[in-house]
């Protein structure tokens, strides 16, 4: 019990910190030394936003430099399918055809790397450091088909330990890594502002606005998380007396954000896709359009905003569905006072739902893109930005749900083991 919970937690923090090591493992053949000087010229556009999701690994051209967006991308790719075609959703519900369903998620996050990594080996081979060295120390051919396979290799391997972590580990995986990437990446963030005050050329005042703006922005972030809509449930009396040593809940708790941190994760990944192939080119017109949608400009925090809604409306019609509640609380003998079973409590669970949804999907729109806006008119890094704050205190409030509900199952396993 408690051991497996320790082993869960082991399994998790071992994974992660092999994704740490893969940060540090370079493509072969590229010069470090321009990279790093190209990105610190490029760490307030979407290089620097997308260095900060890869955990840094895009600044030291890792193997894993792409980082989990391509996985991501695909499933949202199979989601929208899914919601389109019936057949593709019913897969989707069936054991064997889930197997298939995320077989096809990874079939999918293959194209979507070598189409990125292709992106990104042309625009490194056009990079050029201060003295006019390239970036690339071989080959040209020899390197793209280098760098593809190593690309596709480290997302390939983040990709499994995102699914080894789910299933053996505690959380989700993908948001942990996503969440470590943000994390490992803070320090240094903190770092850079303490030598900016120490130099003269970012004011204190300046540090304690930032300071304030991320307090106020955890606080609402935690108050919002925690808050639920609990529905509540009566029983009958056959019902009652059937489960007179057991606990039943007696109600339903309806979450104001029932689609977690998957909104701002997706819509950064649908926006960092072409801005990652966009940022890799060197016309003119391309690029003019890149810059058009950096992070800060009020383009890209629109399509932001807009997509955040779009998929936190999505994912909580996934994630929340009211027919198979209904279905269930009839089954056990369950009824909301008022309601009658059945087709209008779904009903009327869509309609809490959806009320829910309306403010949950504002919250997330609004703390992914007013924090960010607001510091990065003070000339502060993406880590202290809305989207990195809201992911980062979303996994850990969901991690540590996780570990406390694994706690509690352990804790009635041990008292039904000794006939409690």
């Amino acid at each position: 019990m408690g051991n497996a919970l320790t082993q869960k937690i082991l399994i998790t923090l071992g994974f992660l910190f092999a994704y740490r090591v893969l940060a540090y493992v370079p493509i072969p053949g590229v010069d470090l030394d321009v990279i790093k000087s190209f990105f610190d010229q490029n760490a307030n556009n979407a290089l620097g936003l997308a260095n900060m999701f890869s955990g840094n690994a895009l600044r030291r051209m890792s193997i894993i430099s792409l980082g989990i967006m391509p996985y991501i991308t695909a499933a949202i790719v199979m989601e929208l399918l899914a919601a389109t075609f019936p057949a593709l959703g019913q897969m989707k519900k069936e054991r064997d055809g889930m197997q298939k369903y995320m077989q096809i998620i990874r079939y999918g996050t293959i194209l979507i790397t070598v189409v990125q990594a292709v992106g990104v080996s042309f625009g490194l081979q056009a990079m050029k450091g201060a003295g006019g060295q390239s970036a690339v120390m071989i080959d040209p051919t020899h390197f793209v088909i280098l760098a593809v396979f190593s690309m596709l290799t480290g997302t390939m391997l983040l990709m499994w330990f995102g699914e080894q972590i789910t299933q053996k580990g505690v959380g989700n995986g993908i948001s942990l890594i996503i969440f470590a990437g943000i994390v490992s990446g803070i320090p240094a963030a903190i770092s850079n502002t303490i030598a900016a005050v120490n130099s003269g050329t970012m004011n204190f005042l300046v540090v304690l606005a930032i300071l304030a703006i991320m307090i106020v922005t955890i606080l609402v972030i935690i108050y919002v998380e925690l808050g639920e809509r609990r529905i509540p449930i009566s029983y009958s009396r056959k019902t009652i007396m059937q489960n007179q040593h057991k606990r039943v809940m007696n109600y339903i708790p309806v979450r104001v954000n029932l689609s977690g941190v998957i909104p701002p994760i997706f819509a950064s990944a649908v926006l960092m896709f072409p801005l990652t192939l966009l940022q890799a080119s060197t016309n003119k017109w391309v690029t003019a359009v890149a810059d058009i949608l950096h992070p800060g400009g009020l383009v890209y925090n629109t399509i932001m905003f807009l997509l955040v809604i779009f998929f936190a409306f999505f994912y909580a019609s996934i994630a929340f569905n009211a027919k198979d509640i209904a279905d269930n609380l009839k089954r056990q003998g369950g009824f909301i006072p008022g309601v009658r079973p059945g087709e209008q409590t779904a009903a009327f669970l869509n309609d809490v739902a959806s009320k829910l949804t309306v403010w949950g999907s504002l919250y997330l729109a609004i703390i992914s893109t007013l924090p960010f806006i607001l510091i990065n008119s003070l000339g502060a890094s993406f880590y202290f930005g809305g989207t990195a704050v809201l992911i980062v205190v979303q996994v850990a409030l969901d991690t540590m749900r996780k570990i406390e509900a694994q706690r509690t199952m352990n804790q009635y396993e041990t008292l039904g083991n000794v006939g409690l």
